[in-house]
């Protein structure tokens, strides 16, 4: 079939703007969206079909903007279930291969949009979805059959955004069982640097890519499948700080990878040398200093945050490939982690979250700090957001109380020394009889004075 259109990676990258959209396929102003790549029986595809559940783009009105599922169902012998992500993500690199196509984003959060140039040669979702399948089977030729379903029919899309949403819990749910400390690899994706040219996201057993679609099972399918594609492994090499999640091979591959604009960085922290950001990510974490705490905010939540700037702007100050402290990028299921920020002090230092994202991750969050965390309906403004935690005696309050004194500082040098410079910080705050949190609190007081590095 001769397509209408040209593809390639020299269109990876292609921004379409609102005056330059024909129509938006998916994106904020629509609620049901998703993709989803199945493996089955060959016998259960049927090599090359293309199917579209609703109306295709001749249908559809200039300027509006619709519901969209992208389904990816394939077969080969070599395929395994932990595939199923990697093909999933690569819809969005594939996507964008297209000739005036843009795919944004990924999973329930997809946002597409096709240019009026496209339109205008006679581009359409039958034409779209043969272009897929060239791509994929070329790219990847451990696929052997492939068949592809587009929908778009408001009343179609909701079955299908639930089973997407119960099969990436699924998937999630068996990563979860690992740690870091039991592998000798993690694993690197470069696929956003087509958009975010000094991004390299790390994916490890306690971190999900920040896109929340590919956990460290995944990554390693990935790269078993296609050695010479946008996933790497990574050798952890030295384990520089237990706590922040600092390794040398992971600074190794960063700096490399970023031509040497990231240097250091560290996996759970969103001080000192924080993760980079995509523009893909799940979920933001940002740093509120009136209060010493940590607030979350998901890219669906369209209000302003408490410190009086939605996600779209908080995006826009790190996103790109940039290292900035007190903002970090992070996929949702980043929450459900061991070590969710734990050199900031994890959930204890949460303190503002939207109701909607705190309900998917609610059985995440400590026994007894649910009802301390605010929401929109809690907190609007630094004001009322101080407030609430006062009211509620939130961990991050006694932040507030707290003075770090030269006689503190004195004791935890004697105790440092003590242990020959390496010291447990559960073991350390017992010791000296002080919270995690405060104990952090002298250690970072004692590196702003030069005396720990």
């Amino acid at each position: 079939m001769e397509l209408p259109f040209d593809i390639g990676p020299q269109y990876e990258g292609e921004r379409i703007r609102k005056e330059d959209m024909y129509v938006e396929l998916g994106g904020p102003k629509v609620k049901a969206k998703a993709e989803l790549a199945k493996l089955r029986k060959t016998d259960e595809i049927e090599d090359g079909r293309v199917e579209v559940k609703g109306p295709d783009i001749g249908e559809m009105k200039e300027g509006g903007s619709y519901p969209f599922g992208i389904f990816v169902e394939v077969t080969g012998e070599k395929l395994e279930e932990d595939m199923e992500g990697v093909v999933e993500r690569r819809i969005h690199e594939y996507c964008n291969f297209i000739e005036g196509f843009m795919h944004l984003n990924q999973r329930y959060d997809i946002w597409c949009r096709l240019s009026k140039g496209a339109h205008a040669k006679g581009f359409n979702l039958k034409y779209m979805g043969q272009a897929l399948i060239k791509l994929f089977k070329s790219e990847l030729p451990i696929i052997e059959k492939m068949q592809v379903t587009f929908i778009t029919d408001e009343k179609e899309i909701e079955g299908f955004v639930d089973n997407a949403k119960k099969t990436y819990e699924d998937r999630d749910a068996r990563a979860r069982a690992l740690s870091e400390e039991e592998v000798d690899e993690f694993y690197a994706c470069l696929m956003c640097q087509s958009f975010a040219p000094t991004h390299v996201c790390i994916i490890t057993p306690e971190k999900m890519s920040l896109c929340g679609s590919i956990s460290w099972l995944e990554g390693r399918a990935a790269t078993r499948a296609d050695p010479e594609g946008t996933n790497f492994p990574i050798q952890k090499g030295e384990l520089l700080d237990a706590i922040k999640g600092e390794y040398a091979g992971v600074n190794e591959v960063v700096s490399e990878k970023s031509d040497g604009e990231t240097e250091r960085c560290y996996l759970h922290s969103m001080f000192g040398y924080p993760h980079t950001s995509c523009g893909c990510f799940e979920s933001l974490a940002f740093y509120i200093p009136e209060v010493d705490g940590i607030g979350v905010v998901h890219r669906e939540y369209s209000e302003d945050t408490p410190i009086g700037i939605p996600f779209s702007r908080l995006a826009a100050q790190t996103g790109g490939g940039r290292q900035e402290e007190g903002i970090l990028g992070m996929a949702i299921e980043y929450m459900r982690s061991r070590k969710f920020l734990q050199a900031d002090g994890g959930w204890e230092r949460i303190v503002w979250l939207p109701k909607d994202a705190k309900k998917r991750i609610e059985d995440a969050i400590p026994e007894g700090l649910h009802e301390r965390i605010a929401t929109e309906d809690d907190a609007t403004d630094i004001d009322s957001l101080k407030a609430f935690l006062q009211k509620k005696a939130h961990p991050v309050v006694q932040r507030w109380e707290f003075e770090v004194t030269e006689e503190l500082k004195n004791k935890l040098i004697a105790y440092i020394e003590q242990q020959d410079g390496e010291i447990y910080p559960e073991e350390a705050a017992k010791e000296l009889g002080l919270s995690e949190d405060q104990l952090t609190k002298v250690i970072d007081r004692l590196r702003e004075d030069g005396i720990l590095e």
